[in-house]
């Protein structure tokens, strides 16, 4: 398992600011999330990350309007070994995107996750923050995407915070999962998921600074570790 640190566009993140933080810390090796970024943010991080210190992008959330070419950028350029994207019942998946369809991962969001979907594209990405947020609002999604984990172990994962208590979004939706740690106990949900469910590419999708992903996941593989021993002294 690898768990690393992120530049995020979602609104209340300045992804400039983590770059310049990244080139200080001297990180050559982040996922991106390009979610919320159009295609002209996108030329301006193309760009900023061309100065930067960074090397390596092995995971990428990819967006909607990206074009093949976007892809193939990353592939060559930066060495990413993994994609992904939501679901075609959320946002359309342009047709050329075909070619790399085995790197391409589906994300598990608010609608049930469709086993054809995952199978014809490069299988799961899972995203425990919207799992355990299906859990604790019954939105009937969490036991189907549940049987899909299983069925489908995750190639690539996303990781939020969690707060104990309900958050109301911009339409009064209640949701528990957040893009902002407020505190590492956030992730303490984690606990309760097989290590199974991790995978080789753990992108952390927090709009923190690079110093609180950092701690994040020193915290996060602790809390894994410290797991997996008792899990070990138990016999299983």
């Amino acid at each position: 398992m690898r768990i690393f640190p992120s530049i995020v566009t979602t609104s209340g993140s300045r992804w400039e600011e983590k770059i310049k933080e990244i080139n200080n810390l001297g990180i050559k090796e982040v996922a991106l999330f390009l979610t919320c970024a159009d295609n002209e943010e996108r030329k301006e991080i193309y760009s900023s990350l061309l100065q930067s210190k960074i090397k390596s992008i092995p995971f990428v959330h990819l967006r909607s309007d990206m074009k093949l070419s976007e892809i193939e950028y990353f592939i060559k350029k930066y060495n990413t070994q993994i994609f992904n994207t939501h679901s075609e019942r959320d946002f359309p998946i342009p047709k050329e995107w075909e070619k790399y369809k085995g790197v391409i991962c589906i994300e598990n969001t608010s609608s049930p996750l469709d086993e054809k979907e995952l199978k014809r594209w490069g299988g799961l990405c899972l995203d425990f923050s919207h799992l355990e947020n299906s859990q604790r609002i019954n939105d009937g999604c969490y036991d189907i995407n549940i049987k899909m984990v299983e069925k489908y172990p995750p190639r690539c994962n996303h990781i939020s915070a969690v707060k104990d208590k309900f958050i109301l979004d911009e339409n009064e939706k209640v949701h528990y999962a957040s893009h902002t740690l407020n505190n590492l106990n956030e992730l303490d949900y984690l606990r309760k998921y097989p290590l199974s469910y991790f995978s080789e590419f753990c992108a952390i999708e927090l709009e923190n600074k690079i110093t609180d992903q950092l701690a994040a996941i020193t915290y996060i593989n602790n809390l894994l570790k410290g797991r997996d021993n008792i899990i070990k002294e138990m016999g299983f």
